[in-house]
């Protein structure tokens, strides 16, 4: 039952993540900046955004439900809280300030910390790690758009 308590926190902490980042892009995907940007090929429609983070934030929130049950340490705590930060502010930097070297930045952090939590517990959790293959997919995906924005306007 204890690990239930978790899965509802970390829901609230990652959709919440999601709520910020969200408010912090102003509009950003749907801006005349954004639209007259030269976009990758395989940019998907945006609606899969929100059907991805969605499917990908209740998977980690079990995932880390269940990490944070086995190993409440220090170390998973400051990797969370980079990781919850890193996705948080990268909508602001891409979206709103336009600065999108620092967001290809941003997100390359973001996809090591999430690899980081993929390969470094991976012996712990078994085949619940796999819940986390989403989120580390996602941003892969993700990362490559960014770079083909930055290297192609």
């Amino acid at each position: 039952m204890k690990v239930f308590k978790y899965i509802i926190a970390f829901l609230i902490i990652n959709f919440g993540a999601l709520a910020i980042g969200s408010w912090l892009m102003n509009n950003g995907p749907r801006t005349d900046w954004y639209q007259n940007l030269n976009q990758a090929p395989w940019t998907p429609p945006g609606w899969v955004f929100g059907v991805a983070w969605s499917i990908i934030m209740i998977c980690f929130s079990v995932y880390m439900a269940y990490l944070y049950k086995l190993q409440p340490n220090t170390k998973l705590k400051i990797l969370f809280t980079i990781q919850f930060a890193l996705n948080v502010i990268w909508n602001y930097i891409f979206f709103n300030r336009h600065l999108v070297f620092l967001g290809f930045i941003c997100i390359i952090l973001l996809t090591i910390i999430v690899g980081l939590f993929l390969f470094n517990y991976k012996n712990h959790l078994k085949l619940k790690s796999l819940l986390i293959l989403p989120y580390f997919i996602w941003l892969c995906i993700a990362t490559s758009l960014n770079a083909y924005i930055l290297f192609n306007n």
